[in-house]
């Protein structure tokens, strides 16, 4: 009866081992932390661009920087959002807008706002990054360039063009955005978009 209580102590010593072994297999695994958040500067270059036919006429580039930073480098983690940027710039153009008063016609003038409006968010995707880009763009049409049907003589005629969307671009990637022709002058506006990581 002595001798039986060493090897009984070591069967229950063996027996709670393997019991805590078991409920430990049994556990889930611990989540693993994803990276960590990194910034990544990024150039935003929007170019917009006129052609009349194969010549191009104008070339107007605007520049965004987007550094929110929160862009993550683990590619199993899904699309991480890197940051957002936005470009106002424009004037606003009189236009005339007669009006009655004490039974006499008076000229009077309303401002409209006339330039460029550029939204862009981007994710990180992978090695890529995804672009969404929505752009606002109105002028006046110059005088060398026929009137749209019902142009009043002596105020501006505006034209506007808007388009949204989005791309995946690699860093040093270019893509055409989007393209539209000009009902009115023919002319065709194209807009062109590079994405650059700052170092």
């Amino acid at each position: 009866m002595t001798k039986s209580l060493p090897t009984l102590g070591l069967v229950l010593a063996f027996a709670l081992a393997w019991t805590a072994l078991a409920f430990a297999q049994d556990r889930p695994a611990a989540a693993t932390p994803s990276a960590a958040p990194v910034v990544m500067p990024l150039k935003i270059q929007v170019v917009i661009s006129r052609y009349q036919g194969d010549k191009k006429i104008s070339s107007l580039p605007y520049s965004l920087s987007v550094s929110g930073g929160g862009g993550r480098m683990d590619p199993t983690a899904g699309p991480a959002f890197v940051g957002r940027a936005n470009l106002r710039m424009g004037t606003k153009v009189p236009v005339p807008t007669p009006t009655i008063s004490a039974g006499q016609q008076v000229q009077s003038y309303q401002y409209q706002d006339v330039g460029t409006n550029i939204d862009c968010q981007v994710w990180a995707v992978d090695d890529r990054f995804r672009v969404e880009i929505t752009i606002d763009d109105s002028s006046v049409y110059p005088d060398d360039n026929k009137e749209p049907p019902g142009a009043v003589k002596g105020a501006p005629s505006l034209r506007s063009f808007r388009a949204s969307d989005a791309m995946m671009l690699k860093d040093g990637g270019t893509a055409q955005f989007t393209a539209a022709t000009d009902k009115v002058t023919g002319e065709t506006v194209r807009v062109d978009v590079t994405l650059t990581v700052v170092k």
